[in-house]
């Protein structure tokens, strides 16, 4: 009979701890207890006109808000300040209920696209890209494309501008505010159209090839101090940067060359790193790849020394050891040497990419991007191209993960955490079913908020 009773006993706790398992698998409690992320879309919101518009970065306003960056060519709709069809740079700034507290465009009659904005130490902002005007805000222009950057106040009041370039298409995708106060960007410039030109220390009008990375130091003004281009015979782009805590740079992209600047290609295209000085000499150069296209768009740095680049890979060999489908999410941590410390694949059998990254509070990284893929790392596909978010730790292991996306196409380049721990993705959308509430035209900046 005591045996008896032990037995019952013993079930009765397995079945109470079972009952207990069961009815946490089916909840969906916070991805961090801590810091009550949950990992569910709070709300989406798209903006635009009848044409194409396009958000390619965001940040947190001072109060709170939500300060969106990149360009329209709609003069309808919500855009409310331009009366012809070309691409002018568009802040948008949102409440954090998404809805719109103030919206302003900026440009010429030619073609200005926006890429990356920024927080100033001022209180305002600087916006960067690539402008062909020559009138309206733009005061010069040299070429086919010059870098193009934009400082306004809080208010969104253009307090001044200036463009970088010559004769061919120079395009500028990033910014820091640097220690000093003043400014460095980076981009490409075609080195072949300015004959050499654009490297302050070069030797005898070197000349290298089609593209070269290119990082220009302004003082607080906005004045530029020094130009530096770095590359091959081929092309090679730089599409972020960070400053680094020694003060100098590492300017990130890809590369096509395997000669001057660039020591050990591994194949078709390279994730590429040139580390400079404060002064801008290049201390060190790496590449990392296989022997396919594998392209860097975006870097952020943990605080200790160390970075994370994402892109995106098609290679099977080299340094990538787990290759997942046609093209993959593809992250590397490097250390201030640029030794390489870990990689890690993400995706499923189509093509899947990620464009932008931000740290998060907690030492983790939020990377935002899009997929074609429903399968493997990816949750189903709604459409063509679903807009794919991952959230990892220090190690690169996944946290999270969420797709979302309509029928037709969604593509996010911008990403952020919130000082309350909530998620904010920028992208761009040509849907206006399933996931996405409507659509105001050709395509339209999409907002997603997770809580």
């Amino acid at each position: 009979m005591k045996f008896f009773y032990k037995f019952l006993l013993i079930f009765i706790v397995i079945s109470i701890v079972a009952c207990s398992s069961d009815d946490n698998t089916t909840s969906t409690p916070p991805i961090n207890p801590e810091d009550g992320f949950q990992g569910t879309v709070e709300w989406v919101k798209t903006f635009g006109g009848s044409q194409e518009d396009d958000a390619l970065s965001i940040i947190e306003a001072n109060d709170g808000s939500y300060v969106v960056f990149g360009y329209t060519q709609s003069i309808d709709g919500d855009i409310i300040d331009k009366d012809a069809t070309d691409n002018d740079f568009w802040v948008l700034n949102l409440s954090t209920e998404g809805t719109i507290l103030w919206s302003k465009t900026y440009g010429g009659t030619g073609d200005d696209r926006g890429q990356r904005i920024i927080k100033t130490n001022d209180g305002g902002y600087a916006l960067v890209g690539y402008s062909r005007s020559t009138d309206g805000d733009v005061s010069e222009n040299a070429g086919l494309q010059d870098y193009w950057m934009v400082k306004i106040d809080a208010s969104g009041n253009l307090e001044w501008e200036k463009s970088f370039g010559f004769p061919g298409i120079d395009r500028a995708f990033s910014i820091v505010q640097t220690t000093d106060n003043g400014y460095f960007l980076t981009g490409f410039l075609d080195v072949t159209a300015s004959n050499g030109e654009g490297n302050d220390n070069r030797k005898n009008n070197e000349k290298h090839g089609v593209g070269e990375f290119w990082g220009i130091k302004l003082d607080v003004s906005g004045n530029k101090e020094w130009r530096r281009y770095f590359g091959g015979t081929n092309n090679d782009r730089s599409y972020d940067t960070v400053q680094t805590e020694d003060g100098g740079f590492l300017m990130i992209g890809s590369s096509e060359s395997d000669d001057f600047d660039v020591t050990a290609s591994k194949g078709s295209y390279d994730f590429w790193v040139v580390k400079i000085s404060t002064e801008g000499t290049k201390v060190w150069e790496k590449s990392y790849g296989g022997s396919e296209t594998d392209v860097g768009y975006a870097i952020a740095t943990s605080g200790d020394g160390k970075y994370i680049i994402v892109g995106d890979s098609r290679s099977t060999d080299g340094d990538i050891s787990n290759p997942k489908g046609n093209g993959d999410l593809w992250m590397i941590q490097i250390d201030n040497n640029g030794n390489l410390i870990w990689e890690k694949s993400l995706g499923g059998a189509e093509f899947d990419t990620a464009r932008g990254i931000h740290t998060t509070q907690e030492g983790g990284f939020i990377i935002t991007g899009n997929s074609r893929s429903n399968n493997g790392d990816v949750d189903a596909n709604q459409g063509q191209s679903d807009i794919w978010n991952v959230l990892i730790d220090s190690n690169g292991d996944v946290i999270w993960k969420s797709t979302l996306g309509g029928s037709q196409s969604e593509f996010a380049v911008g990403c952020m955490e919130t000082m309350d721990k909530n998620i904010v993705i920028a992208g761009s959308s040509d849907s206006d079913d399933i996931d996405i509430p409507d659509n105001q035209g050709n395509k339209d900046i999409i907002i997603v908020k997770y809580k």
